[in-house]
């Protein structure tokens, strides 16, 4: 399933996988999050209620673009940086473009995340 990422007035293209908790995580769009900065790898933000993570591996490394979830926190993840294996994180998706909007963007960006309405091949 192809989602949009709108930061602002710009707007990333993802992809999520086909696992229990990407379909689970498509079952709460549309949503608006406020991002916050973790360590200047990842930009998190909690979701309003937690994600079935029962085909999911128990752990995983991320790379930029990289959609996640973080179950021990109950936290989504869009990593900026690579990150090294880590348990209990799950990957949801990828961002399929630049991720220039999420990297300059200063403070707390409020996101809104909803399903995009054709899938492409991009």
């Amino acid at each position: 399933m192809d989602i949009r990422i709108t930061v602002g007035a710009e707007t990333l293209v993802a992809r999520l996988n086909d696992s229990a908790a990407a379909r689970d995580f498509a079952t709460l769009l549309p949503l608006r999050l406020t991002l916050s900065d973790f360590h200047g790898i990842e930009k998190i933000a909690d979701l309003p209620s937690r994600l079935d993570t029962s085909d999911s591996p128990a752990s995983a490394a991320a790379e930029a673009g990289d959609i996640a979830y973080y179950a021990p926190w109950g936290n989504l993840a869009i990593f900026i940086r690579d990150f090294e294996r880590s348990p209990g994180l799950v990957i949801l998706g990828r961002i399929r473009e630049p991720l220039n909007p999420l990297t300059r963007t200063g403070g707390n960006p409020v996101i809104t995340i909803e399903a995009a309405e054709h899938s492409s091949d991009r």
